[in-house]
Protein backbone atom coordinates (compact mmCIF):
# COMPACT_ATOMS: atom_id res chain seq x y z
CA UNK A 1 0.00 0.00 0.00
CA UNK A 2 1.38 3.40 -0.85
CA UNK A 3 2.06 6.01 1.52
CA UNK A 4 -0.67 8.59 -0.10
CA UNK A 5 -3.24 5.69 0.01
CA UNK A 6 -1.70 4.88 3.89
CA UNK A 7 -2.81 9.13 3.89
CA UNK A 8 -6.17 8.76 2.63
CA UNK A 9 -7.08 6.05 4.41
CA UNK A 10 -6.28 7.16 7.68
CA UNK A 11 -7.41 10.69 7.31
CA UNK A 12 -11.10 9.10 6.53
CA UNK A 13 -11.50 6.63 8.84
CA UNK A 14 -10.08 9.35 11.65
CA UNK A 15 -13.59 11.78 11.38
CA UNK A 16 -16.09 8.93 10.48
CA UNK A 17 -14.64 6.33 13.54
CA UNK A 18 -14.74 9.78 15.81
CA UNK A 19 -18.50 10.83 14.52
CA UNK A 20 -19.45 6.89 14.97
CA UNK A 21 -18.63 7.18 18.52
CA UNK A 22 -20.50 10.05 19.69
CA UNK A 23 -23.29 8.94 17.43
CA UNK A 24 -22.96 5.34 20.19
CA UNK A 25 -22.53 7.91 23.13
CA UNK A 26 -25.56 9.86 22.12
CA UNK A 27 -27.67 7.22 20.70
CA UNK A 28 -29.90 6.43 23.72
CA UNK A 29 -30.18 10.28 24.51
CA UNK A 30 -31.23 11.32 20.73
CA UNK A 31 -34.74 13.33 21.53
CA UNK A 32 -35.32 14.66 17.72
CA UNK A 33 -38.31 12.97 17.17
CA UNK A 34 -40.26 14.20 20.15
CA UNK A 35 -39.03 17.46 19.53
CA UNK A 36 -41.00 20.62 18.61
CA UNK A 37 -39.17 21.04 14.82
CA UNK A 38 -38.83 24.21 12.73
CA UNK A 39 -40.05 24.64 9.09
CA UNK A 40 -37.20 22.51 6.57
CA UNK A 41 -36.60 20.01 9.28
CA UNK A 42 -34.97 17.09 7.58
CA UNK A 43 -36.14 13.23 8.71
CA UNK A 44 -34.01 11.83 11.40
CA UNK A 45 -32.44 8.98 8.73
CA UNK A 46 -30.87 12.00 6.84
CA UNK A 47 -28.82 13.05 9.93
CA UNK A 48 -26.47 9.63 9.81
CA UNK A 49 -26.20 9.76 5.97
CA UNK A 50 -25.07 13.19 5.42
CA UNK A 51 -22.88 13.17 8.30
CA UNK A 52 -20.90 9.96 7.15
CA UNK A 53 -20.45 11.83 3.62
CA UNK A 54 -19.53 15.19 5.38
CA UNK A 55 -16.84 12.99 7.18
CA UNK A 56 -15.70 11.56 3.93
CA UNK A 57 -15.25 14.93 2.22
CA UNK A 58 -13.25 16.50 5.65
CA UNK A 59 -11.12 13.69 5.47
CA UNK A 60 -10.42 13.83 1.60
CA UNK A 61 -9.69 17.69 2.24
CA UNK A 62 -7.40 16.83 4.45
CA UNK A 63 -5.60 13.87 2.98
CA UNK A 64 -5.38 16.54 0.10
CA UNK A 65 -3.13 18.22 1.91
CA UNK A 66 -1.05 15.91 3.92
CA UNK A 67 -0.43 13.96 0.94
CA UNK A 68 1.17 16.79 -0.54
CA UNK A 69 2.95 18.08 2.49
CA UNK A 70 0.59 20.75 2.40
CA UNK A 71 -0.26 20.77 6.29
CA UNK A 72 1.66 22.44 9.56
CA UNK A 73 0.85 23.53 12.68
CA UNK A 74 -2.00 26.34 12.44
CA UNK A 75 -3.53 23.08 9.70
CA UNK A 76 -3.47 20.58 12.24
CA UNK A 77 -4.83 22.71 14.81
CA UNK A 78 -7.50 24.46 13.05
CA UNK A 79 -8.76 20.81 11.59
CA UNK A 80 -8.43 18.83 14.61
CA UNK A 81 -10.19 21.74 17.27
CA UNK A 82 -13.07 21.93 14.63
CA UNK A 83 -13.46 18.49 15.04
CA UNK A 84 -13.34 18.26 18.11
CA UNK A 85 -16.04 21.23 18.38
CA UNK A 86 -18.29 19.14 15.73
CA UNK A 87 -17.56 16.07 18.32
CA UNK A 88 -18.52 17.77 20.66
CA UNK A 89 -21.64 19.81 19.65
CA UNK A 90 -23.61 16.50 19.59
CA UNK A 91 -22.98 15.78 23.17
CA UNK A 92 -23.87 19.10 24.03
CA UNK A 93 -27.00 18.90 22.36
CA UNK A 94 -28.39 15.83 22.63
CA UNK A 95 -26.87 14.33 25.93
CA UNK A 96 -26.50 17.56 28.04
CA UNK A 97 -29.83 19.04 26.17
CA UNK A 98 -27.93 22.65 26.62
CA UNK A 99 -29.73 23.62 23.72
CA UNK A 100 -28.74 27.45 23.88
CA UNK A 101 -25.25 26.47 24.87
CA UNK A 102 -25.16 24.16 21.98
CA UNK A 103 -26.25 27.17 19.60
CA UNK A 104 -23.21 28.96 20.97
CA UNK A 105 -21.59 25.76 20.49
CA UNK A 106 -21.89 25.60 17.00
CA UNK A 107 -21.30 29.51 15.88
CA UNK A 108 -18.11 28.58 17.04
CA UNK A 109 -17.86 25.75 15.38
CA UNK A 110 -19.22 27.42 11.87
CA UNK A 111 -16.54 30.17 12.71
CA UNK A 112 -13.35 27.43 13.10
CA UNK A 113 -14.74 25.82 9.50
CA UNK A 114 -14.59 29.32 8.22
CA UNK A 115 -10.84 29.52 9.04
CA UNK A 116 -10.19 25.90 7.98
CA UNK A 117 -11.55 26.32 4.48
CA UNK A 118 -9.72 29.33 4.12
CA UNK A 119 -6.57 27.84 5.64
CA UNK A 120 -6.88 24.92 2.97
CA UNK A 121 -8.11 26.98 -0.14
CA UNK A 122 -5.34 28.91 -0.09
CA UNK A 123 -3.33 25.51 0.05
CA UNK A 124 -4.93 24.04 -2.24
CA UNK A 125 -8.20 24.89 -3.81
CA UNK A 126 -9.64 21.25 -4.53
CA UNK A 127 -9.41 20.66 -0.30
CA UNK A 128 -10.86 24.48 0.60
CA UNK A 129 -13.98 23.70 -1.79
CA UNK A 130 -14.26 19.99 -0.20
CA UNK A 131 -14.87 21.67 3.12
CA UNK A 132 -17.91 24.22 1.82
CA UNK A 133 -20.81 21.83 2.15
CA UNK A 134 -19.81 20.67 5.62
CA UNK A 135 -19.77 24.47 6.68
CA UNK A 136 -23.43 25.16 5.04
CA UNK A 137 -24.86 21.65 6.95
CA UNK A 138 -23.26 23.44 10.16
CA UNK A 139 -25.06 26.95 9.02
CA UNK A 140 -28.66 24.68 8.32
CA UNK A 141 -27.82 22.71 11.65
CA UNK A 142 -27.62 25.89 13.66
CA UNK A 143 -30.45 27.09 12.22
CA UNK A 144 -31.88 23.75 13.41
CA UNK A 145 -30.59 24.32 16.88
CA UNK A 146 -31.55 27.46 17.65
CA UNK A 147 -35.48 26.94 16.39
CA UNK A 148 -35.61 23.85 18.55
CA UNK A 149 -34.45 25.47 21.41
CA UNK A 150 -37.40 28.48 21.00
CA UNK A 151 -39.89 25.78 20.21
CA UNK A 152 -39.17 23.62 23.21
CA UNK A 153 -38.34 26.22 25.76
Amino acid sequence: MSRKTKIYIKSILIPVIIGGIVGLIISSSIDYNSLERPFLSPPSIAFPIVWTILYILMGISFAILESNQLTDKKTNLLYYTQLGFNALWSIIFFLLKWRLFAFIWIIILAILIIFMILNFYRKNKIAGLLQVPYLLWVLFASYLNIAIYILNK
